[in-house]
């Protein structure tokens, strides 16, 4: 999934426990591989989803344009953030991700269902400088009171999913609109740790700066 599909909507998954085991099938490495992937790292990436009936759910060579993300900060489900570190340049994988290291027990909108096991097909097309994660948290907190309100999260998570698909959008982007006000319950299901309807930057575990 996209970027859009991945910040926020990861928040609810990482309240799943680890309970499965993530599977790593390395299909091919090239020679000479001296630079690997690490957290912090640049990654750009092919990649291409399916579940374990074969439905294809996402795919970049359908864009015709890979994905880059970093690597550990988050940004995407914890089955990529764990599955594809070491790699080379050129090199591809399968991943197998249990629902606890994907989407749990809620899915992403009606494009993957909840309890999902994702398979991904995957290859490496570049490693990058590390960059500065982006402080999502200061994004969605347009009032600056250091608290998130639904208003704030929902309106936060709309335009980031139109944004990423431009003029055009995809079957997959307008699901997720149609079900994006049962993605912000769940979000603060699992961020509004004391349940007075508002996340604070302590409680915030999507990428942020410390300062404030």
């Amino acid at each position: 999934m996209k970027f859009v599909a991945i910040v926020l909507v990861a928040l609810v998954a990482a309240a799943n426990c680890d309970k499965e085991e993530l599977k790593i099938d390395v299909v091919s490495v090239p020679e000479g591989c001296e630079v690997k992937s690490k957290n912090g790292d640049m990654l750009t990436m092919h990649y291409t989803g399916t579940l374990t009936d074969g439905t294809k759910f996402d795919s970049s060579f359908d864009r015709d344009q890979p994905f880059t993300f970093q690597l550990g900060v988050g940004q995407v489900i914890k089955g990529w953030d764990q599955g594809l570190t070491n790699m080379c340049v050129g090199e591809k994988r399968k991943l197998v991700i249990p629902p606890s290291l994907g989407y749990g027990d809620r899915g992403a909108g009606s494009v993957i269902p909840g309890g999902a096991t994702l398979h991904f097909e995957v290859e490496l097309i570049n490693i990058g400088d590390s960059a500065p994660a982006t402080n999502v948290f200061k994004e969605i907190d347009l009032d600056k009171n250091n608290m998130l309100s639904r208003e704030e999260v929902s309106d936060y998570l709309k335009k980031q999913m139109v944004a990423a698909e431009g003029d055009v959008q995809s079957e997959e982007v307008k699901n997720m609109l149609a079900d994006h006000d049962k993605l912000v319950e769940e979000i603060f299901q699992h961020e509004d740790k004391d349940k007075n309807g508002f996340i604070s930057h302590d409680e915030f575990s999507g990428p942020k700066h410390d300062e404030l």
